[in-house]
């Protein structure tokens, strides 16, 4: 089989790896792309959002699936413009992959069919959200309502912080028309893990669990970023919790979108938060997670491409999804600066000498080819992967790996998955 993945990031790039390994693939074409994917795909030079030159591309190269791996043209009806042209695509359509971009109809959606998430409420005017946040407590916690790069979440400590907060969403537009309209939420405390899924429509299957560090510094401090380092599984989710969430949330949320006549297929990404009242939903994403990818992917032992296919065509039931005995964790070496201004063109040095390396992978997410050598492209540069019979030894792993590898101005996390 012929396989077009969209998108140009380390998911994107985990997704071509993990697909490489099947028997049943023939050949992988990844568009965008980035520098580091072109090791396991051809890169086209089309943009994830032109759908029609991606559409006359499937059609000329006779591709047999293609995988979306972004949230963006998911949001904008990517399947639904490649199935009518009779084009096979995994994914959800624009009417099922709207529990990510928009936050205020998941929360009423998760309100309607009684699954347990934060107390909230939505508003369109700035004054009113104002209002709201000098009559409340605090923390509290605000959202963009539409895509932000996994940035438009503000947790305000108090009055001025929230205010602050709200002409950041609302009236600057730093996170542009996703602020039209802002989601307040109770502030919960707990352990954050991630969950995500497989899904054909009536049948869901969850993957191994994860942890995302989403703060930029040591400690869960600084700014929100796109993710600095995962791992998996979380140290918290247990085989009880599994079914409690099977029961409540996971199960709950494909009958309530299948209600509501937006049948979902592809991958459910489930934020979660354990608090003294049980598990409790943060967030939905419609695609596969990103730093979240590059430790469960690896962990899989069923063919990726069986399960894609099954989802498509409602018959998920019929695939026994396994996992390996083991764990993974994930470093992501950023730009200096990032989530801020930073700069690109940096040469990297080292990644030959990781490949020699046992149970490490490095995932691109920012980066270029030139004049023959890697370069800097972007944010967040490479996720440095390592894979371990425990969580301990994949976290030493992943770290012996980011220590072979550098740019200038590189930044990281040195606390990842540390208890």
């Amino acid at each position: 089989m012929k396989v077009l993945v969209v998108g140009s990031g380390g998911r994107e790039h985990t997704i071509c790896w993990k697909l490489a390994q099947s028997l049943k693939v023939e050949k992988i074409f990844c568009a965008p792309g980035n520098a580091g994917i072109s090791e396991v795909a051809e890169i086209v030079n089309i943009g994830a959002m032109d759908f029609e030159a991606l559409i006359e591309f499937a059609k000329k190269e006779k591709i047999d699936l293609t995988v979306v791996g972004m949230d963006d043209p998911l949001v904008a009806g990517i399947v639904d413009r490649f199935e009518r042209e009779g084009l096979r695509i995994f994914g959800p359509r624009a009417n099922a992959a709207i529990i990510e971009g928009s936050k205020a109809f998941s929360k009423e959606l998760m309100k309607k069919y009684n699954i347990p998430t934060a107390k909230y409420e939505t508003f369109e005017s700035y004054e009113k959200a104002v209002e709201y946040v000098k009559a409340g407590d605090f923390p509290v916690v605000l959202k963009a309502d539409g895509l932000a790069l996994g940035k438009g979440v503000l947790i305000c400590n108090n009055l001025e912080e929230a205010i602050d907060g709200l002409q950041t969403i609302m009236v600057d537009k730093k996170f542009g028309e996703s602020g039209n309209k802002v989601v307040i939420e109770e502030f919960l405390t707990g352990q954050e893990m991630s969950v995500l899924s497989f899904c054909d429509g009536k049948t869901i299957v969850p993957m191994v669990s994860a942890q995302d560090h989403k703060r930029a510094l040591d400690g869960d401090k600084g700014l929100n970023t796109g993710g600095m380092g995962t791992f998996s599984p979380s140290r918290v989710y247990s085989e009880e919790i599994a079914k409690d969430c099977m029961e409540k949330i996971y199960k709950p949320t494909v009958e309530a979108l299948s209600k509501e006549g937006r049948e979902f297929k592809g991958i459910i990404f489930f934020g979660l938060m354990l608090t003294e009242k049980g598990m409790k939903v943060i967030e939905y994403n419609a695609r596969f997670g990103d730093p979240e990818t590059q430790v469960v992917l690896p962990r899989l032992k069923t063919d990726l491409l069986d399960i894609f296919e099954a989802c498509i065509d409602g018959k998920l039931e019929e695939v026994d999804v396994k996992w390996e005995d083991n764990a993974c964790a994930c470093v992501i070496l950023a730009s200096g600066g990032y989530p801020e201004k930073y700069e690109k063109g940096y040469e990297i040095f080292g990644l030959e000498d990781i490949k020699k390396v046992e149970n490490t992978i490095v995932f691109h997410s920012g980066t270029a080819f030139k004049d023959g050598k890697f370069i800097t492209n972007g944010g967040r540069v490479l996720g440095v992967t390592g894979v371990g019979k425990t969580l301990d030894e994949a976290i030493k792993t992943a770290y012996n790996g980011v220590n072979l590898v550098d740019f200038k101005d590189k930044h990281f996390r040195k606390d990842i998955g540390i208890k």
